[in-house]
């Protein structure tokens, strides 16, 4: 059987990378008793893959994995046996089945959601208002919103309209933040911060990566049948 889990991460786990955490949940798996499923071979490993891998430094509500099981209790006691073993920062707040033929998680990710807040202590250059102003007239209103991409190995323009599915100005605790919406996945994978650095570069500002927290909302598949987008633990049932 397919299980698609989702988790939150806050706090100081924020600091704890990619690998990290899927040693922490193989853990997590024996010491809650899970009946999961174990691959062939000489070297026996938990059948276990990950969404979207956190970049460092990020919290989420929206992380997700798929495991297979022999067997499983409802979705409701799978997350109390499970969070029983947890640390604090780290929850597991779904747990569903999926189709049989199920594609994993990694495969089907198609976008993400964050809000980038600016943190205590740092300066905010524009109000709520004219961070709206400033947003319609460079990026909104824009038929395109082209900037370098850089890597290790070369540097390559690129067009981040089309793989910016939304960018909004929002209030939180009385100062500006940004709900951004970007591709995510193998294909075109965007960071969020990528989008507010380009935009300070464009008015000519320096950007401080140090003043802004991320925080990722969910992750999102497209829906085979509806083509929208949907967050991917809709693509399961809850186990009664």
């Amino acid at each position: 059987m397919k299980i698609r889990i989702k988790f939150r991460k806050w706090g100081s786990m924020k600091f704890i990378g990619h690998l990290d955490m899927m040693r922490y949940f193989q853990k997590v798996m024996r010491r809650a008793d899970v009946d999961i499923r174990y691959s062939e071979g000489f070297s026996p490993h938990q059948i276990m893959s990950f969404a979207a891998p956190l970049g460092v430094g990020i919290t989420s509500d929206g992380e997700y994995f798929d495991i297979e099981v022999h067997s499983t209790k409802s979705s409701e006691e799978m997350i109390a046996d499970m969070n029983k073993t947890m640390v604090d920062g780290v929850e597991i707040t779904g747990y569903v089945a999926l189709p049989d033929n199920a594609k994993t998680a990694m495969s089907i990710v198609a976008a993400a959601d964050y809000v980038l807040s600016y943190k205590e202590g740092y300066e905010v250059p524009f109000s709520v208002e004219e961070w709206k102003t400033k947003v319609d007239e460079l990026f909104t209103s824009q038929k395109t919103f082209t900037i370098i991409k850089k890597t290790k190995k070369s540097e390559r323009e690129v067009d981040l309209k089309p793989l910016v599915y939304a960018f909004d100005v929002i209030e939180e605790d009385g100062k500006p933040a940004f709900y951004i919406n970007v591709s995510t996945g193998s294909v075109d994978n965007i960071k969020p911060e990528l989008l507010l650095a380009s935009m300070y570069e464009k008015l000519g500002l320096e950007y401080n990566e140090s003043a802004i927290a991320i925080h990722r909302k969910d992750v999102y598949a497209v829906d085979e049948k509806s083509g929208k987008k949907v967050s991917l633990l809709d693509l399961g049932e809850e186990i009664k």
